[in-house]
């Protein structure tokens, strides 16, 4: 199976033939995987070389003229170096475009805390008007980048993942997907978190949420979830960022329901012992075993 960069490759390459809108902006990173369609659209594969502010500069002025930007580098370097370029080039000018980050919170520890991002939705969060989704999965990747390409004129912030769930979900943007239903809470598992969710609720009596989109946030299904239950509002956050990025969003979708709400996610103690990924979710407690005592422990109470 192709990991989720090579599925953007893959669509965003088919994109190009079929839009001529679109251009891709690239820092270096990701750009030997464009060589075939540097070579079709010279003038809308751009290279910027290893500067990240001139990346997401260069994107705004592609959407000023009336392009659609996709740009792309890891989400260090995409969300947090530039973030004034998107607060400017984009939020204050108005314009729109497709951001497509790599490497996330903990994709490659061996490249140490420089290439770690887990607070970059939280980051985004500051700004007006940003869709993000957070695909966990490359068939859910393809769908979701296939939308945000379509889109007009909205700002969209797709963060691609290493770290993923086995099958695919048939996701639709802007919603969340029930997996399972019950009775005893709410547990919203963000993306690549799905599988260890699902197997750390096993035999829980909860429902379980999926969502690849977080924001705008469906506070439409997260109601209903609530409602249908029996009455108990305890919702857990599962996501593969700063852990609590999304708390005020469920506190807003609830704001006449008593209730009380757990974010997991990352810590903002930095681990500085690098190992694989399955390590580094052991050592943020979302393995299984670890989520299942969270969880468990705070529906309880």
């Amino acid at each position: 199976m192709d990991t989720m960069r090579e599925r953007f490759t893959s669509t965003v390459s088919r994109l190009l033939d079929e839009d001529p809108r679109l251009a891709v902006v690239l820092a270096e990173i990701g750009v030997a995987n464009f060589a075939e369609a540097q070579r079709a659209h010279p003038d809308r594969v751009i290279n910027v070389g290893i500067r990240e502010q001139l990346l997401v500069g260069v994107g705004g002025g592609l959407a000023l003229t009336g392009m659609r930007p996709i740009v792309h580098t890891f989400a260090s370097f995409l969300v947090e170096r530039p973030f004034e370029q998107l607060k400017l080039d984009f939020g204050h000018q108005g314009t729109g475009g497709v951001l497509v980050s790599a490497a996330g919170s903990y994709d490659w520890p061996a490249g140490g805390f420089t290439h770690m991002s887990p607070g970059d939705v939280a980051l985004l969060n500051t700004l007006d008007g940003w869709t993000v989704h957070v695909p966990g999965h490359p068939d859910e990747a393809e769908t979701l980048l296939r939308h945000a390409a379509a889109a007009d004129d909205d700002a969209v912030y797709v963060r691609l993942s290493a770290h993923g769930n086995t099958a695919p979900r048939d996701v639709t943007p802007g919603r969340f997907l029930t997996v399972r239903e019950g009775r005893g809470g709410v547990v919203i598992a963000v993306g690549p978190m799905l599988d260890n969710v699902l197997a750390a609720v096993a035999g829980l009596d909860v429902t379980v949420l999926y969502a690849t989109t977080v924001r705008p946030f469906d506070e439409r299904s997260l109601r209903a979830a609530v409602q249908a239950g029996t009455g108990s509002a305890d919702v857990v956050l599962v996501e593969p960022y700063l852990a609590g990025t999304s708390i005020t969003a469920v506190n807003d979708a609830l704001p006449d329901l008593p209730h009380r709400v757990l974010g997991l996610g990352i810590g903002r103690r930095e681990l500085r012992r690098y190992g694989g990924i399955e390590e580094h979710l052991a050592g943020q407690g979302l393995d299984p075993a670890s989520l299942r005592e969270r969880i468990s422990g705070f529906l309880s109470r």
